[in-house]
C-alpha cells in the first residue's frame, strides 16, 4: 500500500517538473492528489459523489402510510406538502398500504405490506388502521427495524403497549402515538386558563356516534378524553367504572370515577349512539371559580395532524430532549394502564 502511494507521488512530482514547469500547475496537481489520498484513506472505496450524496440525504426518512381511511388520507396530504422549514420536510412518502385494491392516491402508489416491511428505503411506518390491528402492525414494523407513528390508541391492552415500547427502545427506534387532542386550540386555552388553580371536582362528558366493534372497549377508543384529564390534572386512579350497553340500539354509555393525587374527584362519561352529536362538555370546579364551557380560541394556521407530524419528525431527528420523550411515553402508558383498569372494573361480575 505504501509503495503504491509512493509511486503515485513520485510520478506526480516527475510530471510536475517535466511537463509543467510552472509552479502554479505543479501545486494544483499535488493538491488534487492529496485530496484523493485523503478520500481513499477516510472513505475507502467511496467516491466523493457517493459520500456527498450520503451526507446530504442521511437525515431523510422514507415513509409508508398503512391504512387509507380519513387519517391515512390526511397523512398522505401532509407528507406531500410538509410545513415549510420544519422537521417534516425530512420525511419522504414512498407509498401506501391498503387491504383494498386502490388507484394512486394524490400521486402515490399502493404497495403491499410485505414490500413496505422489506424495502430498505422505507424507514418509517405511519399506522392509520382500525384500532384492533395496531399492535400487530407496530410489532411487525419494529421487528423490521422501522420507526412507527400510530394513531391512538397504540394498543388495546396496557401489557402489549409496554412490550412494544420496550421493543422500540431495544432497537433504538421511535414509537410515537398520535394525540392531536392535546394540540387543539380549545384544549391549549383551557390548560392556560386553569393554570395555578386548585381542582375541587370535575366532570368531562363526551358524546358521539356509534363506535365500530374493531375500535375496542370505550376506555381505549375514547382515550383522547382520558389523556385530556391526565394532561390537565396529573396521574389519576380509577375507583369505579360501569358500562350500560343497548346493542339493538347501538347505544353505549361508560361512566368512570377517578381520583387525582390530591384525592379530588373526577368523573368521565363516554356516551355513544345514533343521533348523538360529537360534543365535549366540561364542569370543573376550582377553589376560585368554576368552568362549564370550553374556552373560545382563534384557529391556528397549522393543522392538527401537521403539528403532530412535525413533532414526530423532531423525534426522528433527535430534536426532542430526553426528558420530553420520557414524559410523553410515561403519559401514554399511564393512560393505557388506566384504560385497562377501567375495562376490568366495568367487566367485573
Amino acid at each position: 500500500m505504501k509503495s503504491h502511494w509512493f509511486a503515485i507521488i513520485v510520478q506526480t512530482v516527475y510530471l510536475g517538473l517535466i511537463r509543467f514547469k510552472h509552479t502554479k500547475h505543479f501545486r494544483e496537481i499535488l493538491l488534487l492528489i492529496f485530496i484523493q489520498f485523503l478520500l481513499k484513506c477516510v472513505y475507502r472505496s467511496k467516491s466523493l459523489l457517493q459520500f456527498l450524496f450520503s451526507w446530504c440525504f442521511s437525515k431523510m426518512f422514507g415513509v409508508v402510510v398503512v391504512g387509507l381511511g380519513m387519517a391515512g388520507a390526511v397523512r398522505i396530504r401532509d407528507l406531500q406538502t410538509p410545513l415549510a422549514s420544519s422537521a417534516a420536510e425530512n420525511l419522504s412518502l414512498k407509498g401506501f398500504v391498503s387491504r383494498r385494491s386502490m388507484e394512486d392516491q394524490q400521486g402515490v402508489k399502493q404497495i403491499s405490506l410485505d414490500e413496505a416491511v422489506s424495502r430498505d428505503d422505507i424507514k418509517v411506518a405511519m399506522i392509520c388502521t382500525e384500532n384492533s390491528s395496531h399492535e400487530e402492525h407496530i410489532r411487525r414494523f419494529l421487528e423490521a427495524g422501522k420507526h412507527v407513528c400510530v394513531e391512538y390508541p397504540m394498543t388495546l391492552s396496557y401489557k402489549a403497549a409496554v412490550e412494544l415500547c420496550n421493543l422500540a427502545q431495544q432497537k433504538g427506534l421511535v414509537l410515537h402515538e398520535e394525540h392531536i387532542e392535546l394540540l387543539t386550540v380549545d384544549f391549549k386555552q383551557l390548560k392556560r386558563d386553569i393554570s395555578g388553580k386548585r381542582l375541587e371536582e370535575g366532570t368531562l362528558h363526551f358524546t358521539g356516534g356509534p363506535m365500530k366493534p374493531d375500535f375496542g372497549f370505550l376506555a381505549f377508543s375514547g382515550i383522547a378524553r382520558l389523556t385530556w384529564l391526565v394532561d390537565l390534572f396529573g396521574e389519576l386512579t380509577v375507583t369505579a367504572a360501569s358500562v350500560v350497553e343497548e346493542k339493538e340500539n347501538k347505544y353505549t354509555k361508560m361512566t368512570v370515577q377517578l381520583l387525582t393525587k390530591d384525592q379530588k374527584s373526577l368523573t368521565w362519561i363516554e356516551e355513544r349512539g345514533p343521533g348523538l352529536a360529537r360534543v365535549k362538555r366540561i364542569n370543573f370546579r376550582f377553589d376560585s371559580c368554576s368552568m362549564t364551557e370550553l374556552p373560545a380560541a382563534p384557529r391556528e394556521a397549522v393543522g392538527l395532524f401537521m403539528q403532530d407530524l412535525v413533532f414526530f419528525a423532531q423525534k426522528l431527528l433527535g430534536e426532542v430532549p430526553t426528558e420530553g420523550l420520557r414524559a410523553d411515553q410515561k403519559r401514554i402508558l399511564h393512560c393505557l394502564e388506566l384504560a385497562d383498569r377501567i375495562q376490568q372494573f366495568s367487566q367485573a361480575p
